[in-house]
Parts: C-alpha cells; structure tokens; sequence
C-alpha cells in the first residue's frame, strides 16, 4: 500500500500497524504536542510583536472613528484567514460592529478578475473600486511574497490607505516593502504553526482597535 499523502504529519502511522491501543497514543501525544507548539508561538509572537500591534491598532481605531474600513485579502488557507478577520470585525463577540469586506468571499468578481487582466491583480483591481484615502487594507501571505497580495499595498499605498501584512518565515518581500506600513511576521517555518499564530495576532489586533474606539482614541 502506498503512504498516504499526511504521512508526514504522522511519520508513525505505518500501513502495517496493528497495535491501536500505541497507534492512538501516539496520535494523541502528537496532538497534544502540536497544540503546546502553536500556543508558545502565539505568546512568544503577540510579545515580540506587541509595540507593532499597539502602534497599528491605534491607527486602526482611529480610521475606524473617521469612518475608515478594512479590506482583507490572501490566498488558500490565508484566504480563509482575511474572511475569518473580517467576520471578527463585523460581528464581534463584542463591543462595535466595525465596516470590513474580505475580497476573497466574491467568486464571481476574482474569476472574472483572474481571466480578464490576471490573477496578479484580483486584489489591487478591488482596492481601485472599493477603497478610498483612510481605509484599512490587511494582506495575508505566509511566505511573504505572494505577488497579488504585494500589487494591493503598491496600489492601497497611492491612496493613502493604512497597510497592514501578515507574514511568516522571515516575512519574505512584505517585510521590506514600503507599500506595507505595519509588518507582523511569525518567525516559523510551518504554514499550519504561522496561520496559527497568525490568528492569534488578529485577536490581539481586535482587541486593542476595540479598546481604542471605547477609550476614544478612534475619534
């Protein structure tokens, strides 16, 4: 039988194996393990990145106050990512409802995008339609250097639009675009650990965004 595609998750999982008693402990310490490794990423990643955090969510809050609103874009699993920060800002455990648009949710909008003019503009194409001069716009990359997410800052950028990048890695080309005004990179080399912890950060960015618009730094 041939090894099944995950085998690198679970190197211990063999075709031949009969003891399921060692077979779900081993499953279960694997767990266990990669969940203790997610969590110390995000901790280790909202304190080293918490200055550039507070930094953004002030600006955040401030837009927000002046009526400004979040764009959110990625691709894959950070596509996924960008909607699940936008329906966070929309419909908050609580505190404010906040004005935000995934660009990714549109099928109809990144089809008709990717064959008309390529799929390096599906995003920057909507910051041109959508977006305006105080804005948000928050790109998802875990390498850093997916081509459409950058070709959305160039274009946010001209506009006077708010920048913010979700990377990982050592934050590819995000981290020193000049399109790109606040940079949170999670320093690992595993997609699954980065769009963890990455998560993470989205919650600590809420927060603070929620407490400057109740302790009115957003007005």
């Amino acid at each position: 039988m041939s090894q099944e595609p995950t085998s690198f998750l679970y190197p211990f999982i063999d075709s031949e194996e009969r003891d399921e008693v060692a077979l779900v402990t081993d499953l279960s310490r694997s767990a266990a393990a990669k969940m203790a490794e997610s969590r110390q990423l995000g901790t280790v990643t909202i304190e080293r990145s918490l200055t550039e955090l507070q930094r953004a969510g002030q600006e955040m809050a401030e837009r927000f106050g002046l009526g400004g609103r979040l764009f959110a874009f990625g691709n894959g699993g950070s596509a996924t990512d960008a909607a699940g920060m936008v329906d966070l800002f929309l419909c908050p455990p609580s505190g404010v409802p906040l004005p935000a648009l995934a660009l990714v949710d549109d099928r109809a909008v990144l089809t008709a995008l990717a064959n008309d003019v390529g799929y390096e503009l599906v995003f920057s194409r909507q910051i041109i339609a959508h977006a305006r001069s105080g804005d948000i716009a928050v790109g998802f990359s875990t390498s850093g250097g997916s081509v459409n997410v950058l070709n959305a800052f160039d274009e946010a950028a001209k506009r006077g639009i708010l920048t913010l990048g979700f990377s990982g890695y050592e934050g590819g080309s995000m981290a020193t675009s000049s399109s790109v005004d606040h940079r949170l990179v999670v320093g690992s080399d595993s997609v699954h650990r980065i769009q963890e912890a990455q998560s993470a950060l989205v919650l600590e960015l809420w927060s603070i965004v929620q407490r400057g618009l109740r302790d009115g730094d957003g007005q």
